[in-house]
């Protein structure tokens, strides 16, 4: 088992966001949580869900990937 690293920004427009091991983590409160976090794969709708994510300090951070589309 390796250590990993672990960075939290504390300012400007990404506030609270992780940074693990130098894969972007955005931060959610538990009523906030993405539509995508309540599942792994849709195959009515053929899409991937949440399958990477942490829990520390009142936030449920789930990693980003940003979209293709903008």
């Amino acid at each position: 088992m390796s250590l990993q690293s672990i960075k939290l920004i504390t300012k400007g427009e990404k506030k609270n966001w992780v940074i693990l091991d130098g894969e972007p983590y955005k931060p959610y409160l538990i009523g906030e949580l993405p539509k995508k976090f309540a599942y792994i794969y849709d195959e009515m709708e053929d899409r991937e869900g949440v399958t990477n994510w942490f829990n520390m300090g009142g936030y449920t951070y789930v990693h980003y990937e940003p979209s293709i589309w903008g």
